[in-house]
């Protein structure tokens, strides 16, 4: 069976072909990796600051986060990931983990002992490049967060988000035109943002009355997909996606 049908593994097979083409090999060799397949609910930790994991995990279904809690219990929201993402990657090489990970939803991953991973690396170097890259990448959007928090108004903070979780979800086939499945609450944008809820809610009732997006419950429509980009000053360089992915 072509990997690219596997449901265990091809959101993991479409992630990493957003950032290079993958030949037959390396795509059996991603189907032949032995995970440990896990359900897991919302709002449970998955990793915690100060951990020393023997393994990373590929999300294959629902939405995660990594976050940072200050001495008062205030949680920030660092990055968002999605199905494909294995966001805990760094732990390959880091051995303790300075931020958590956690779900915001119900959600199915795929944990991957660090020796098959290493293994896999020395096998396909590739598939090494490309999981380099992909940490690479996560350094480049922790830096545009950096900008969108420190510098960015509420307004753009917010257009700026839905904008990225849009196009890597479009990245790896996740959305129709510009309409995406978003499981992702007002407080959860706040911890994101840096935002109150009462003003995420402002924000995005002022977005969809300046005609740029439809939110009914978890589904979100741009319906000007360049005014939100501009409302957000959304470039995607900083996301690094194949030609074939930014098109998609």
């Amino acid at each position: 069976m072509d990997a690219s049908f596997n449901p265990v593994v091809s959101p993991l097979i479409r992630k990493l072909e957003s950032i290079i083409a993958l030949s037959d090999d390396e795509r059996q060799a991603i189907l032949d990796l032995p995970l440990q397949v896990m359900s897991l609910r919302a709002d449970q930790d998955i990793v915690r600051e100060g951990d020393r994991p023997s393994r990373s995990c590929a999300l294959l279904e629902g939405f995660a986060c990594t976050y940072k809690s200050t001495a008062e219990g205030k949680r920030q929201i660092t990055a968002f990931y999605i199905p494909g993402d294995i966001p805990d990657l760094q732990s390959l090489h880091l051995e303790v983990l300075d931020t958590s990970l956690g779900t915001l939803t119900p959600s199915k991953v795929g944990f991957i002992q660090h020796e098959v991973l290493q293994e896999l690396c020395d096998r396909h170097p590739r598939i090494a490049r490309a999981f380099w890259r992909e940490t690479l990448i996560d350094a480049s959007v922790f830096r545009e967060w950096t900008v969108n928090v420190g510098r960015r108004d509420a307004y753009a903070r917010i257009a700026h988000i839905l904008c990225e979780l849009m196009a890597r979800m479009r990245a790896v086939g996740l959305a129709r035109d510009h309409t995406v499945q978003i499981p992702i609450t007002q407080h959860e944008f706040a911890d994101a943002s840096g935002l109150s809820n009462v003003h995420v809610n402002r924000v995005i009732q002022a977005l969809r009355s300046d005609g740029l997006i439809v939110l009914k419950g978890e589904t979100l429509q741009a319906l000007d997909w360049e005014r939100l980009k501009e409302a957000g000053d959304f470039d995607p360089t900083y996301l690094h996606l194949s030609p074939k992915a930014e098109a998609a």
